[in-house]
Formats: structure tokens, C-alpha cells, sequence
């Protein structure tokens, strides 16, 4: 496919958010492409640690980084979400602590957290350099 660039989104199933988030890491990170990790509520499976949930996105994760180069990560979460039915402020914690988790398995790229909002505002509210 040549020579191209890419980022990672660890997402939400919900399909209201995969084009603007990934609208909005190759606006912001200037990518070719962004590989997806679904899962409902990923920032509540990484921030509580479910054991199962966190090995199949890492693994995900490791085979973007190792073959596709990824070198950003978004965590994300968003307004309405079926599979983490929570407010902002509990997501905006969860995405901190899942950021943590991803920190320690891929430390050397860059984690930012994303916030969806109900009109498919995208807005970075943490970050981990690299």
C-alpha cells in the first residue's frame, strides 16, 4: 500500500463517532489513515482494568504500532453511550485512567484522550506525550 502513515483510535462500537473522530486525528496529526479498536465503552474497560477486555485491545494495539508504525493513540469516549451509560465528568476520569493503562504498554508513543460530544464535536481533554 506504500508508504503511508498511520494513527490508532481505541473506540467506541457506536457508529456516530468513528468518522468524526478519525476526521479529526488525521486533521490534527496529519495521518493517511487511523486503525480502529472498537469495543462499547472502551474508556470504562481500560480505566477498570476487565482483564479480558484489556488484553484483546492491547493486543490490537500492539500490531498497530509494531506494523502499521502508529505513533498516536486516541483514547475515546462520547455524549449517549450505550455501552458506558455515564456523564462527562465519570468519562473524562476514565479516559485519564485509561490512558494510564496505555501509557505503560506502548510508553513510547503519544495518548491523547477524546471527548464526543452529542453533535459529533470532537475535543482532545487529556494528553501523554511521548
Amino acid at each position: 500500500m506504500g508508504d503511508c502513515s498511520f494513527a490508532t483510535a481505541i473506540n467506541c462500537m457506536d457508529g456516530r463517532v468513528q468518522e468524526p473522530v478519525a476526521s479529526w486525528i488525521k486533521d490534527h496529526f496529519k495521518v493517511d489513515y487511523v486503525d480502529e479498536i472498537t469495543d462499547p465503552g472502551p474508556d470504562r474497560l481500560l480505566a477498570g482494568h476487565d482483564p479480558v477486555a484489556c488484553e484483546a485491545i492491547r493486543r490490537r494495539l500492539v500490531i498497530s504500532v509494531e506494523k502499521h508504525g502508529s505513533r498516536v493513540v486516541a483514547v475515546v469516549a462520547h455524549h449517549d453511550c450505550a455501552g458506558n451509560p455515564v456523564d462527562k465528568e465519570t468519562h473524562i476520569r476514565q479516559l485519564d485512567g485509561a490512558i494510564k493503562v496505555i501509557a505503560e504498554w506502548q510508553p513510547e508513543v503519544h495518548i491523547v484522550g477524546l471527548w464526543v460530544d452529542g453533535d459529533g464535536k470532537v475535543e482532545q481533554v487529556h494528553a501523554h506525550p511521548a
